[in-house]
């Protein structure tokens, strides 16, 4: 009786207050509820104190749709939640996602569930009680500002609806509703949002009821999901060899389909798989007239069925951001396939998984339906293209094949919590707009305490999967804005750079040069008769492994001393800035070194060439000499001693016993290397085996 009577007397001190409305500055649908519950009694008795004054209403819309009192809710979640769910700092929040997740289970069942107002805004004021869910606890905004909703809080909700969002680029998706926002989500953007998906899904049900590939789509039992070209301003051209068409370009759920314009139709479809393991290559790709390569608005795309690859352009007046969309929903699909080939992915797990990637290309075009000031990148918002680009995304791809291979979502935690509650895949989202993928379409549930990818007050294994990649990713940005500050324009600026980095190896090549060249005698004969004492007991390795020693020893005693200090930055001394004609000349300075070093290697490997043909039975002989010695004292002479004669024949050869010696040799095995003549060679040039 105190609870109730204490319960009784707030509702009564909000509704008379308005104590409510600092939750939202304005009259809503809240002021409404509360008002109700205020005067109903049986509401009043369904109050439950551990929730915040929005949870509880939260909780009695879900208790309406569910039709199970708010009570009887607590009751079964108390009967069916694990003991850790249960916590005081936790069960707030717990027992409001069990009402959300039940009741979303149950209402995305309804045919055009996304154009009911109702829904949108249940699903958005789900997010705000998540945010403030425990009686203590006020939301983070005033009067003033109109309440939104956080990241979290977004992650949350929004994957337990498939085509809303998923766990892999839910933080994404929501970056970009609210880039203009900052960093909140209010409902007028998720709103749009919503209706934009609803609309995404009925034009691709459209399409696909459509008469476009009618008999291949009935035959292969594809779905279409994009088409362009359509309009004669803005064709598709499609480039093979030299030659070029215009016409329109379709994207199914297998492959690509191209027709060519005619006069007044179309030709027969030509059709690029996406499904098979066919060495598929697809990227971005530059064309121009004649052959050349000036702009950056095309598709490249090979596989080894084609006898030659395919470029397909998305020709646009500036930018490419049409060709970015397509190159991004194609691989979206392809690498869809990959990942259902790579982990045998068949049946029903198969088209959940094809059908991922298919709510994934409708959220992107959802995005681009309400025209968000901001520049889009299509990657983050797939899946499958933003698994390749994660570090770890490997890892995620390979929980989700085992969740779906082992059915993991339909047994998470059953056996601690013993709970249950209905569960919904994007399959049965696409389903449920009228879409069947091929014949194995599963509308079965299992009750239980999982929808989904999510699990109640847990983290599933995807889950985590998901957070470990996104933390490394967080390294590897942090990583790239470091390169992207250090990089200089400029080859005589780089080049400095590179100089002054590699000044310690060219100071130990110098200390090793004058060693070798006996330029102080005394220092080169401490250091021969040291290497020679440690080659000859074997010490090598021993020396190898304290030297590397030493420098994990350095790298503790640096970091130790640096704790807490500025990172010492490397200075370096750029010689005065050189104009264009400079640089042009450098440049091609620099290309004329380069190309005579590679005439001197083939020069080096033709006369090996005559050596081995006997081109010249002399010179051959000594060489063969010299190979049948080698050879011999390599089979005969231990390890040991052939390093120690290579040490000494290259570090003493130049002492003063062996000086005049040395330059003598030196000079007689360069006159025989110029009296070798070169192996002929002739050039030839490959004929063009290109289409006329």
């Amino acid at each position: 009786m105190a609870v109730a009577s204490r319960t009784r007397s707030m509702l009564e001190n909000l509704v008379r207050e308005g104590s409510f409305k600092w939750l939202l500055g304005h009259r809503s649908s809240f002021d409404e509820e509360f008002e109700e519950m205020g005067k109903s009694p049986s509401a009043q008795n369904n109050w439950i104190p551990e929730l915040s004054p929005i949870a509880n209403i939260i909780v009695r819309r879900c208790s309406k749709i569910l039709g199970v009192p708010a009570t009887e809710l607590k009751e079964k979640f108390n009967a069916e939640a694990s003991d850790s769910s249960k916590h005081p700092t936790l069960y707030a929040r717990n027992f409001l996602e069990y009402c959300c997740f039940r009741t979303l289970a149950l209402s995305i069942q309804v045919d055009g569930y996304l154009a009911d107002k109702k829904f949108r805004r249940l699903t958005y004021d789900m997010m705000i009680g998540w945010e403030a869910p425990a009686a203590p606890s006020e939301p983070s905004v005033n009067v003033d500002v109109p309440i939104s909703v956080g990241i979290e809080a977004f992650s949350r909700i929004a994957p337990a609806v498939p085509i809303i969002s998923n766990v892999i680029i839910s933080e994404n998706l929501f970056e970009v509703l609210t880039a203009s926002n900052g960093g909140r989500l209010q409902f007028s953007i998720y709103d749009k949002y919503l209706i934009a998906l609803e609309r995404a899904m009925r034009k691709m049900k459209t399409q696909s009821d459509s008469s476009l590939l009618s008999v291949v789509r009935l035959s292969k039992g594809e779905k279409i999901l994009e088409v362009d070209g359509t309009v004669t301003t803005q064709p598709v051209l499609e480039h093979v060899g030299i030659s070029t068409w215009p016409g329109r370009l379709i994207l199914t759920d297998h492959a690509i389909y191209f027709e060519a314009l005619l006069v007044v139709s179309y030709d027969t479809a030509k059709r690029y798989d996406l499904s098979g393991d066919l060495k598929q290559v697809v990227k971005p790709e530059l064309t121009g007239p004649w052959g050349t390569r000036l702009f950056d608005k095309a598709v490249f795309y090979k596989s080894t069925t084609l006898s030659e690859p395919v470029t397909l352009e998305f020709p646009e007046l500036k930018g490419h951001t049409r060709r970015d969309y397509w190159l991004a929903i194609i691989r979206e699909i392809l690498f869809a396939h990959r990942f259902i080939n790579k982990f045998q992915i068949k049946g029903v797990e198969r088209d959940k998984a094809l059908s991922k990637a298919v709510l994934g290309i409708v959220r992107l075009q959802a995005i681009q339906d309400i025209s968000l000031s901001v520049p889009l990148n299509c990657e983050v918002l797939l899946m499958f293209n933003l698994c390749d680009q994660l570090p770890g995304g490997d890892s995620i791809l390979e929980t989700l094949g085992n969740m779906l291979t082992s059915r993991e979502s339909d047994q998470t935690d059953n056996s601690q919590s013993g709970s249950r509650m209905s569960s919904s895949s994007a399959l049965d989202m696409v389903s449920n707009f009228g879409f069947v993928f091929g014949t194995s379409s599963n509308n079965h549930k299992e009750d239980r305490l999982v929808i989904g990818e999510l699990t109640v007050g847990k983290m599933t294994s995807l889950e985590r999967a998901v957070k470990k990649s996104k933390t490394n990713y967080e390294k590897v940005v942090v990583a790239r804005a470091t390169i992207d500050g250090v990089k200089v324009d400029g080859i005589d600026k780089n080049l400095a750079v590179m100089k002054e980095l590699v000044f310690p190896v060219l100071a130990l090549g110098q200390c090793l040069f004058s060693l070798a060249y006996w330029e102080n005698p005394l220092q080169s004969f401490v250091f021969c008769s040291g290497f020679t004492y440690i080659i000859y007991r074997q010490w090598l390795g021993y020396s190898l492994a304290l030297f590397l020693l030493s420098v994990a020893i350095f790298m503790v005693l640096t970091r130790l001393f640096i704790h807490g200090n500025p990172v010492v930055e490397v200075t370096v001394f750029v010689p005065p800035p050189m104009n264009r004609m400079e640089q042009l000349l450098a440049v091609q300075n620099a290309i004329s070194h380069a190309e005579g070093v590679l005439q001197d290697g083939a020069i080096v490997l033709l006369k090996i060439r005559a050596l081995i043909l006997s081109m010249f039975p002399q010179a051959s002989m000594k060489f063969g000499v010299a190979l049948l010695l080698t050879a011999m004292i390599l089979a005969f002479l231990p390890n040991k001693y052939i390093v120690l004669l290579l040490f000494l024949e290259t570090f003493t050869r130049y002492s003063p016993p062996r000086k005049a010696s040395t330059e003598r040799w030196m000079r007689r095995l360069r006159e025989w290397w110029f009296s070798i003549p070169a192996a002929p060679v002739v050039i030839e040039r490959e004929e063009d085996k290109k289409k006329t």
